[in-house]
């Protein structure tokens, strides 16, 4: 059986070639009435852009790659989700890669190797350094997401994040709005990473602005951003002496969080009465665990709009632009980890 074409969509739908290819594009100025006929038609046809065809006649297959660490992670998988809605309103197709945190793999995608049918790529690097990816950027499309200590004028990519340093301050200055003197840190990463450095900063300026010391005790060194760390380094928090154990964590990600609520239940701690506890990243999972997490909350939507945009408006670009840095908003959600009482699932 024939491919069905774009010529058969277009009869069927009464319109022309080019209307039935701006509504496949998601280009703008197509009626509603329009667009609907149009996406009728291809429904019933079962009409399927080729990529490889669109590629030979633009010169772009409308193909961008989505590459984060590890589709495990509740907050990529949730940002996948928000990529894929925003490429889908431009006409865009998304490939979603996993690294595992392999900096040979970062670096591989983030110069274009391998990805023939490509027109662009979005990345969340983990262990790539700015000296490694430099040299291969400019080169291929490329949009930086996270907090890595790229040098604006070394990197030649758009850069999407939140402000780290803000966000960890606002989950700590909650806490000892709450009257807790003795606030620890879970997240301080032996390798450095800058994700850890520049939230503990936020974490360490809090503390000083309510009069609280710094105890390095109460910022043990940690591995990866996961569950197992957390519970582990909430036991090591748990183990010191009494007097000096904390009243309060505030941890660097949610999924950190979630090992440390863990490690609080086996030792019989009550949340939050014995202890309060909060993450950043403000994933759905933090809504529904017992007790739910007051968790700092990046605009993961505005996140993945602006990535989009700027890859797409790069790719289209006669004249490339400018490299710019954006910044998305957070907020904190309070729940029952620092509340306490029984607070209702927010709809």
């Amino acid at each position: 059986m024939a491919a069905v074409t774009l010529k058969d969509v277009a009869q069927r739908a009464g319109v022309s070639i080019k209307t039935v290819s701006n509504v496949v594009r998601g280009a703008p100025r197509v009626s509603e009435t329009t667009r609907a006929r149009v996406a009728k038609a291809v429904a019933e046809l079962g009409y399927r852009p080729n990529p490889t065809a669109r590629r030979l006649r633009t010169g772009r297959s409308g193909m961008i790659a989505l590459v984060v660490p590890e589709l495990v992670s509740p907050y990529f998988a949730e940002l996948a989700q928000h990529v894929r809605t925003e490429a889908t309103g431009l006409g865009l197709t998304v490939l979603i890669e996993e690294t595992l945190g392999d900096p040979a793999e970062e670096l591989r995608l983030a110069s274009g190797v391998g990805a023939s049918l490509l027109d662009g790529v979005i990345l969340s690097p983990l262990h790539t350094t700015a000296e490694e990816l430099a040299p291969v950027s400019g080169a291929f499309p490329l949009v930086l997401l996270g907090e890595r200590d790229y040098a604006r004028d070394r990197v030649a990519a758009d850069h999407v994040l939140i402000d780290n340093v803000a966000a960890a301050h606002t989950a700590t200055a909650h806490l000892a709005s709450l009257g807790r003197t003795r606030i620890a840190a879970i997240g301080h990463d032996r390798k450095g990473s800058a994700t850890s450095r520049q939230r503990l900063e936020g974490f360490q300026r809090a503390l000083h602005e309510a009069g609280l010391p710094f105890d390095p005790r109460l910022a043990p060194p940690m591995g990866e951003f996961d569950r197992r760390n957390g519970l582990e380094a909430m036991r090591a928090l748990l183990a010191l002496p009494p007097d000096r154990r904390p009243d309060a964590v505030s941890c660097f990600s949610d999924l950190l969080a979630f090992g440390a609520r863990r490690a609080l239940y086996e030792a019989r701690l009550r949340v939050p009465e014995d202890i309060a506890l909060t993450g950043i990243d403000g994933t759905e999972e933090a809504r529904y665990g017992t007790p739910s997490l007051t968790t700092v909350v990046p605009d993961k939507a505005a996140i993945a709009a602006l990535a989009v945009k700027c890859l797409a408006d790069r790719i289209s670009a006669a004249t490339p632009p400018p490299f710019e840095v954006h910044h998305a908003p957070h907020w904190l959600v309070e729940r029952e980890s620092t509340r306490g009482g029984r607070v209702p699932v927010e709809g």
